[in-house]
């Protein structure tokens, strides 16, 4: 019985969670996204591109990002080359929202949990421009791995980061981890 609670907490956390997150990012997304006679992504995509490009002008490549004229998407260019899209799904914000409903699902303290919650979003993000500046620069210089590299390798990175945190947190803080003396 003590089991079927413990099921039934986490999947009513799990989704409380995760659709009280995807609704505001919903919401949010319809109030920053412009489309018309003038495009404009969201903010945060906008600042996921642009962190990408300054990632890496920091290491000496000639990489800008501009408004999309014509979708919601930033243009990346190597050079004058334009290269990619940076899309709303580049941004990484629907994997930091499953990666927080699960840390919420499977709790531990609240102290952890916040503290977790904060270091994983920053860590997930800091991966994710390193990602989005990586696959820019490989698909420009093999373009013709892009389909392996865009819908394979890439989100392996990702889905791998998320993958790792959150074994982490069960094993270490997660109410759920295991007594040592077993």
């Amino acid at each position: 019985m003590k089991k079927r609670k413990t099921i039934i907490r986490f999947l009513i956390k799990f989704f409380v969670t995760y659709f009280l997150l995807v609704g505001i990012y919903s919401i949010y997304l319809k109030q920053t996204q412009q489309k018309g006679d003038v495009f404009s992504c969201s903010p945060i995509t906008k600042t996921v591109a642009k962190h990408s490009q300054q990632f890496g002008e920091f290491f000496g490549y000639p990489v800008h990002v501009e408004q999309h004229e014509s979708e919601l998407s930033m243009k990346f260019f190597v050079g004058d080359a334009y290269i990619a899209r940076v899309v709303e799904g580049c941004n990484a914000i629907s994997v930091i929202i499953l990666f927080l409903t699960f840390i919420i699902a499977f709790s531990g303290s609240l102290k952890a949990t916040i503290i977790y919650a904060i270091v994983g979003t920053f860590f997930l993000y800091i991966v994710n421009v390193a990602r989005v500046f990586i696959l820019s620069m490989l698909m420009y210089k093999y373009p013709e791995y892009q389909d392996i590299l865009h819908n394979l390798l890439f989100p392996a990175i990702i889905y791998g980061a998320v993958f790792l945190l959150w074994i982490i947190w069960v094993k270490r803080f997660s109410y759920l981890k295991k007594p040592k003396n077993e």
